[in-house]
């Protein structure tokens, strides 16, 4: 009925291909539950999502994903980790969600370590403090600062796509090199948040 409805359903599956990213957020399920999740792969049309929050087929659900943002769709089926959602988008936001995932499939296959859009300024004041998911702090020495990401100089090596906090920046850990990691923000910061660390 879907199809009937929306000639341009089909074109859409057949034109956008599901891209593997590691992005994430927080749902609600429909007994207003809240949890965390992490979405694997997403089209603009379909999304899977990894969560310990028990849902059904048919369920609505929202979520607020990191560099996507507010997603919302019904549960199509049923994984050991999570499920499928079916999401239920605007022809203009699905234009807009085919942009954001051309834009993360281009980063992988370019291996471009993070959003290089922002120009990388080295802080006045470098010394930082890192908050991984699970509470632990760690101080940092900042190399470079973008409003986009950074590249601090660290003793511990969070894994690659783990949630970590620099300051009070959210964000996840795109690279490890020698001296420390590079961390990409989940929003692209204002100049005033980065007001401490330029001077």
């Amino acid at each position: 009925m879907l199809g009937a409805q929306d000639p341009h359903l089909d074109h859409d599956r057949r034109q956008f291909q599901r891209v593997k990213v590691i992005l994430h957020g927080r749902l609600m399920l429909a007994d207003r539950s809240e949890h965390r999740c992490q979405v694997n792969n997403m089209s603009p049309g379909s999304a899977w999502v990894a969560t310990e929050g028990a849902a059904e087929v048919g369920e609505r659900v929202i979520a607020y994903i990191d560099h996507i943002g507010r997603i919302e769709g019904t549960v199509s089926r049923l994984m050991p980790e999570g499920f499928a959602l079916e999401l239920n988008t605007t022809p203009r936001k699905k234009a807009k969600l085919a942009a954001q995932l051309t834009w993360f499939a281009n980063k992988r296959e370019l291996d471009l370590p993070e959003d290089r859009r922002h120009e990388r300024i080295a802080p006045r004041n470098s010394a930082g403090v890192v908050t991984l998911d699970d509470g632990r702090q760690y101080r940092c020495r900042i190399i470079d600062l973008s409003l986009s990401g950074a590249a601090v100089e660290i003793n511990v090596r969070p894994a690659i796509g783990a949630q970590i906090t620099l300051g009070n920046m959210r964000g996840q850990v795109v690279r490890h090199f020698e001296e420390g990691i590079a961390i990409e923000f989940a929003v692209v910061q204002r100049r005033e948040s980065l007001k401490e660390y330029l001077g």
